[in-house]
């Protein structure tokens, strides 16, 4: 039985086998429309269409009057997120980050916010470590109706929207979108997570100043295409496959105190959980 799968289809497979079997190396330039052309004999909008596929999969990016490239898809590193992990607004701890960019010491410390231009583990070793830094605007929302439901409270209700974009030595690794209901931190010194005497400390450690105790946290983990300004701030193609974190931390009566969506690259960050089992 023959493919009946669509032209340009077969055509962005057989170059993305091309690609994962090393016959298109990292940075070598995708062929151009007329070598696809004739090697497919296909037309203008099939083998553009097919390279658009490549594109939005990560395998392929566009660099303006030169043609279209094959991209380095092999993970930067692997985000390690357990209850062991620092208690800062990144939420985890990156590993293997420096082996990647030619570094001794790879991982990030997230209990402080490390500035640009700091090197250094706790140690004194004399290691490198990778310098996290992160940006973060606030401003009070009327709670839309997934976020409600998400923190059981009636849709319109105000909350704290945090969004933070993380980088690792200048280069983007996550981008976090958090909610807060009003009426658990409205006027005390931890309203806003970016200001204050808590400021970048984590959700548990920033409440427990106000008395309030976290006592768990969920996450589900799912994937979907990026959007335009994603994209734009991870480094990536329109439409390429993120990796999303839904995480929602609750206190000890079962109260959903906050609830975030976690945004990274599919295709550069893997996400580590540690799984303790109990006799």
């Amino acid at each position: 039985m023959g493919d009946s799968r669509p032209v340009y289809l077969r055509i962005a497979d057989d170059l993305r086998r091309r690609i994962d079997e090393g016959a298109l190396a990292v940075g070598e330039r995708i062929p151009s429309r007329s070598e696809l052309k004739r090697t497919y004999e296909a037309s203008d909008q099939t083998v553009d269409r097919a390279v658009r596929v490549l594109k939005a999969a990560g395998y392929a990016q566009g660099q303006f009057g030169r043609g279209v490239f094959v991209t380095d898809r092999a993970p930067l590193g692997t985000l390690l997120r357990s209850t062991g992990a620092v208690d800062s607004p990144f939420a985890a701890e990156i590993r293997g980050y420096g082996a990647r960019q030619g570094q001794e010491f790879g991982r990030a410390y997230g209990p402080r916010h490390v500035r640009h231009g700091e090197h250094g583990p706790p140690d004194g070793s004399g290691a490198r470590e990778t310098a996290l830094t992160w940006e973060a605007s606030s401003s009070e929302l009327p709670a839309s109706a997934p976020v409600a439901r998400r923190l059981g409270i009636g849709p319109g209700e105000p909350v704290l929207c945090t969004q933070y974009e993380y980088l690792a030595n200048r280069h983007p690794v996550q981008l976090a979108t958090s909610w807060e209901p009003l009426t658990i931190t409205e006027g005390t010194d931890v309203a806003l997570p970016e200001r204050g005497p808590y400021a970048r400390r984590g959700v548990r450690g920033r409440l427990a100043a106000i008395g309030i105790r976290v006592v768990r946290a969920q996450e589900l983990v799912g994937s979907r295409p990026a959007t335009t300004p994603e994209a734009e701030a991870l480094g990536c193609a329109a439409g390429q496959c993120v990796t999303v974190v839904e995480r929602t931390h609750f206190d000890g009566d079962d109260r959903a105190v906050e609830t975030s969506d976690i945004v990274v690259r599919a295709d550069r960050w893997r996400l580590e959980y540690t799984i303790p089992f109990t006799s």
